[in-house]
């Protein structure tokens, strides 16, 4: 038998994968479960995008091979949702890298900075694709804490304290997934700072700054960030695009040009109607994010509600997709707390732990679900309560 590469060996196969085909086994057999894991939006794009997409799919031209560093509407289109909403300028010819998704940015962005043997900063808990890139080409990885205690921030003395001599990148994501702490300037002006210092690559992933967070904000908001930083950004939440696959990565222009020598050997550029169709959904103003939150909103306090019946512990100040919490310490942790769930209420709530050691005290629920079937998902939880009164 042929063998795997080595780079597979320390690279178990991705929790939701396994835990889907779990939950697919046991509806098969009627289980009737209901999953509250995922974050992937069930509320449609945006009219002008989905026109766009079937008006420009019947052109003809559109459908041949695309620039590796995707049509000039899409990269201008990014810049003035920059400059509208953030208020940062950024140049659209060499500054901005529209990408099939901002998860394709993680692995660009790690071949073309990490050699083997050089290290990573990665919070804990956080986003696994981080963790499991940097395995794939062969750096080390550098945990760094995020707690409770510290407002899930990092603790920069904790930092400072670590070897930084071989650490190359620093991967921070604000608004946070999955413990959904917003970012503030003071913390990217520190992060900035820090980068510059110990001449490390600052990489924010930012694709919840526009959900449930009425004050969306860039890491380029600090004069200096476009020195040490890059920013990853996506139409997947924020416009309900994710099957789209549209993203894009921001920074310094020699930056981007060594990204883009990574990703032109890899694609042969994104279908024009689906970039034609990001630039329509980047055009909406204030009232499409309006919208979408007013409904996230709702979903949110029937969250809060299944959270409260638990006596779970959390913040209701939290932006993006999810609402995560602390368990009571009836359970010895949150893979014990939702496998309970899954098996005796048909529910499935992503345990924290799959996120790092930080989070085995916590569970998240998505808000990707309509309030018919949140608060379906109460009633159970309240039945199974009273059932075996555990809380």
């Amino acid at each position: 038998m042929i063998q795997a590469a080595i780079r597979t060996q320390d690279l178990g196969e991705y929790y939701f994968s396994k835990k889907l085909a779990e939950i697919d086994r046991l509806n098969e057999d009627g289980a009737d479960i209901i999953n509250l894991g995922i974050g992937n939006p069930d509320l449609l794009p945006p009219p002008n995008a989905v026109q766009q997409l079937m008006y420009s799919a019947a052109q003809p031209g559109n459908n041949g091979y695309q620039s590796y560093r995707g049509i000039p509407e899409l990269r201008s289109a990014f810049a003035a949702w920059y400059d509208q909403f953030y208020g940062i300028s950024l140049k659209p010819e060499d500054e901005i890298l529209p990408l099939m998704g901002s998860k394709e940015g993680i692995m660009h962005i790690s071949l073309a900075f990490l050699n083997p043997g050089d290290e990573v900063l990665i919070p804990d808990p956080a986003y696994p694709t981080y963790q499991s890139v940097s395995k794939l080409v062969g750096a080390d990885i550098k945990t760094y804490s995020l707690s409770e205690n510290n407002d899930w921030y990092p603790d920069f003395d904790e930092l400072e304290a670590m070897d930084l001599s071989k650490v190359k990148i620093m991967w921070v994501n604000y608004p946070n997934m999955p413990t959904g702490k917003k970012a503030s300037r003071d913390l990217f002006q520190r992060l900035v700072d820090f980068g510059i210092r110990h001449e490390i690559l600052i990489c924010n992933d930012n694709p919840y700054s526009f959900i449930l967070n009425d004050d969306p904000i860039s890491i380029f908001e600090i004069p200096e960030a476009k020195e040490v930083a890059l920013e990853l950004n996506s139409l997947s939440k924020s416009h309900n695009m994710a099957g789209f696959r549209v993203g894009m990565v921001a920074g310094k222009s020699e930056y981007i040009h060594s990204i883009l020598k990574i990703k032109s050997n890899m694609d042969s550029g994104m279908y024009k109607p689906v970039q034609l169709a990001a630039v329509k959904a980047l055009e909406n103003n204030t009232d499409w994010y309006e919208s979408i939150n007013n409904e996230y909103k709702r979903r949110r306090e029937v969250v809060f509600e299944i959270f409260d019946e638990l006596n779970a512990h959390f913040d209701k100040d939290q932006g993006g997709l999810f609402i995560w919490a602390k368990i009571p310490n009836t359970f010895k942790n949150a893979f014990e707390c939702s496998d309970k769930f899954l098996s005796d209420a048909r529910i499935f709530i992503t345990p924290g732990g799959i996120f790092g050691k930080g989070g085995d005290a916590y569970l998240r629920i998505s808000l990707c679900n309509p309030v018919e079937v949140l608060n379906e998902s109460l009633q159970r939880v309240k039945k199974l309560k009273e059932k075996e009164q555990w809380v």
